[in-house]
């Protein structure tokens, strides 16, 4: 009788608890209608990537694929550009290869400025003296010109290579801000209750200090994937990055190259910045609404 009861109960303890979070993530959403709009534009973005690579051959997206230069019609519903290229499957590859470039940058970023965020905010002393130093050198350093060196010098970029690079130069903002966090939280009272209870440094970083940053590494990793894909399409437009990969930036460099505006061919160009202002459209709006979020003063502020 007991085994049964205790059986019955688990799942409904972790219904409940799903539930919970379900309409916690409800709320939220319903709450924060422009962090809600954001998601809906990428989203959109996302599936007319994927749901339009079902309707075309991937090959259209190929030099020398279709004829020149031809307008938009029901065969080539974007027309094709000056290279032969079907410019509805060069947006359909091209989309989702742009996105991959900011998130996998974004996640390289954050979780990099996460750690050295943290460990210096913990630790202070010798360790946040020399953090502090680096990501102050490294914030002065202008990052174009170092991306533009690394790519010049890369033989072969690929979409997870051209992240990496992106990646690996943009964790000093979300490190500085993880460590003024950092810095305020282990000051705090749960803080001192863990370390007395027993608890490691590694324990009170990831079990007391790390969940109350979700909203901060959440807020910077939105602005990390801004910042990737904005460094990503001004190295293609210069005509670094992935050479044969369709992404945005490559298509504007393209674009550019061969005068589509002068020609008049504005199905080659007007796309891709069209698809550029509403992927930073949309990660603006949820940048600042998980900025309202992560700060009560601007939450407090937005209410009045």
């Amino acid at each position: 009788m007991t085994t049964a009861t205790a059986d019955k109960n688990r799942p409904l303890s972790s219904g409940i608890s799903v539930g919970r979070a379900a309409r916690s993530i409800f709320g939220f959403f319903k709450e924060n209608t422009l962090f809600t709009s954001g998601v809906v534009l990428l989203l959109a973005l996302l599936l007319f990537g994927v749901l339009g690579a079902r309707t075309i051959s991937p090959k259209m997206a190929d030099m020398g694929a279709a004829t020149l230069n031809l307008a938009p019609s029901p065969e080539h519903r974007l027309g094709t550009d000056g290279l032969g290229r079907d410019m509805f499957a060069v947006m359909v590859i091209g989309i989702p290869n742009t996105f991959r470039i900011g998130f996998l940058a974004g996640a390289v970023g954050v979780i990099i400025g996460a750690l050295l965020g943290m460990i210096s905010g913990y630790y202070r002393g010798y360790a946040d003296v020399i953090f502090s130093s680096f990501a102050d050198v490294m914030l002065v350093i202008p990052t174009l010109a170092i991306l533009i060196t690394v790519s010049a010098y890369v033989r072969v970029v690929t979409v997870e290579i051209m992240a990496m690079i992106v990646g690996l130069l943009s964790w000093p903002l979300p490190a500085r801000l993880i460590r003024a966090q950092t810095l305020s939280l282990r000051e705090r009272l749960f803080v001192e209750v863990a370390r007395l209870s027993g608890q490691n440094d590694l324990e009170i970083i990831l079990i007391q200090i790390l969940p109350n940053l979700t909203a901060y590494l959440a807020a910077s990793f939105v602005g990390a994937v801004s910042s990737g894909i904005l460094a990503a399409v001004g190295l293609e437009v210069l005509g670094l990055g992935p050479q044969n990969v369709p992404t945005i930036g490559r298509t504007l460099y393209y674009a550019f190259r061969y005068s589509a505006l002068l020609k008049g061919m504005w199905w080659w160009w007007v796309p891709p910045i069209a698809t550029l202002a509403i992927i930073f459209t949309g990660l603006f709006m949820m940048s600042v609404s998980l900025d309202k979020y992560a700060n009560p003063r601007m939450r407090g502020a937005a209410r009045n």
